[in-house]
């Protein structure tokens, strides 16, 4: 009978902690143990390869200690960082770390191999081949394992906001992103029909386990077939390579194409959704001076991520034109488990913490359960229309932001980082680590709706 899952996690993960102490101690081996006679069999292969049966000088006796007691150093740094992202991935269940790992693993051993075969090495070789075995199989496991997300992880303890209200047919793009999967599995669970537009189609049932129907386009959906709701989340990740002409026609194409797609459809179809939630984001600002307050009448800011937001939400506004109710959400920075915020405190946690440039520029960010609260709310609050900042009342600086996560993961903060060499490197998408803007929830706070995390320290508490 097979072992279950929830038994096999936590020994997946303790054989690889019992891995990286092992190489901790054969770093230190290596380094102090080269006169003491214990490396004298390893020593003697290794000269045998190099210099046959002749005598082998003192000095190169001793050169091949030396290397050896730098390898073993090398070894126990390489060892703790292994302890590092093993403790990281466990605590976190981020299958993004146990990528890492592997990469690193197939990074080594391969070249390893490959170099101690030409040199007839064998007992080498056979020791990076045991090596592979005893690490890439729990790392590909768990890799799968937290790839996938299980009802309990998926189900979470607040009530949701969905829940209660009338039946709905959803249809949804960008349903497998980080707001996406949040939001489809919160109207699943409250009994709610959803279909979501997909790149992948099957990658996209198989991660809501078939309970979805999933179309790779809106061509697939039939002329008379009803949705009382659009929720068009689309959009490749602004953070990434850099923002050369190509990329930027890639991020432009993913929002505004699916969006002009959906405008065919909306144009076509004979029963019109009585609401369509649109997203977009702060980035429509552009890069603002620290003191200025930006609400919903604020003006289109300049920069490519401006123009971004603003053909984006330009491209959904021939929606109205047809009776729908539009609801506009200016995203900012958003956490929640994974999402953004995971990148951000990877740093903190190693113990590399710290402000980015002279870290005043400022962080406008929301929890993700504050995103779908709101969304929520736009099913059945037919005062809602028009745009939204969707973001947090409390705005902080990125050094106070420093300041927060090191204080509530007991962690220090001193590792800055200089902005001139990664704007260099990155160019205009610097703009997102090293610029700003202060944007306030007007509209909202006008509406009456009360944040569940008004503050940047309630939020980190309930996601650090």
């Amino acid at each position: 009978m097979p072992v279950p899952s929830f038994s096999l996690r936590p020994a997946m993960v303790l054989w690889l902690y019992a891995a990286a102490i092992v190489h901790v101690l054969a770093g230190l081996t290596l380094t102090w143990a080269g006169h003491s006679g214990l490396l004298d069999g390893y020593l003697h292969t290794l000269e045998l390869a190099f210099w046959g049966a002749d005598t082998v000088p003192a000095a190169g006796h001793e050169q091949q200690v030396w290397w050896l007691a730098l390898f073993g150093a090398t070894l126990q740094s390489y060892s703790l960082y292994m302890l590092a992202l093993v403790h990281l991935g466990n605590r976190l269940k981020a299958p993004a770390i146990w990528g890492w790992l592997m990469a690193g693993v197939l990074l080594w051993a391969p070249q390893d191999m490959w170099l101690s075969a030409q040199q007839q090495v064998w007992s080498h070789l056979w020791l990076d081949g045991f090596a592979l075995l005893v690490l890439l199989p729990p790392l590909i496991w768990l890799l799968r394992h937290d790839r996938r997300k299980s009802p309990p992880e998926r189900t979470v303890s607040k009530s949701n906001p969905f829940a209660g209200g009338a039946y709905k047919r959803v249809l949804i793009t960008g349903g497998t992103g980080f707001i996406g999967e949040a939001v489809v599995n919160q109207l699943l669970d409250a009994g709610h029909t959803v279909s979501v537009l997909a790149r992948d189609p099957l990658k996209a049932a198989n991660l809501f386990d078939g309970r979805v129907r999933c179309v790779r386009s809106l061509s697939e959906l039939g002329r008379d077939e009803p949705f009382d709701v659009v929720i068009n989340l689309a959009g490749a990740p602004v953070a990434g390579p850099r923002w050369s002409p190509e990329r930027q026609a890639q991020l432009l194409a993913s929002r505004v194409d699916t969006t002009e797609a959906l405008m065919t459809w909306l144009k076509r179809t004979s029963h019109k959704p009585a609401l369509w939630i649109q997203a977009s984001a702060i980035g429509f600002y552009g890069v603002r001076d620290a003191s200025e307050s930006l609400n919903e009448q604020a003006s289109k800011g300049d920069g490519f991520m401006a123009e971004l937001c603003a053909c984006w939400e330009a491209s959904a506004q021939p929606a109205t034109q047809f009776g729908v109710r539009q609801v506009v959400l200016r995203l900012g920075v958003v956490f929640g488990p994974g999402g953004a915020l995971l990148p951000l405190l990877i740093p903190f946690r190693l113990g590399f913490g710290g402000r980015m440039g002279d870290g005043q520029q400022i962080m406008s960010w929301v929890h993700r359960d504050d995103v779908i609260q709101v969304i929520a709310r736009s099913f059945h609050d037919e005062n809602l229309r028009g745009t939204y900042n969707m973001v947090a009342p409390e705005t902080v600086s990125q050094a106070a932001f420093a300041e927060n996560v090191g204080k509530v993961l007991k962690r220090p903060v001193w590792f800055h980082i200089p902005a001139a060499p990664v704007r260099a490197l990155a160019g205009e998408m610097a703009q997102l680590f090293f610029d700003g803007q202060r944007v306030v929830p007007q509209r909202l706070s006008e509406a009456g709706y009360t944040f569940r995390y008004p503050t940047l320290d309630a939020a980190l508490r309930d996601l650090a």
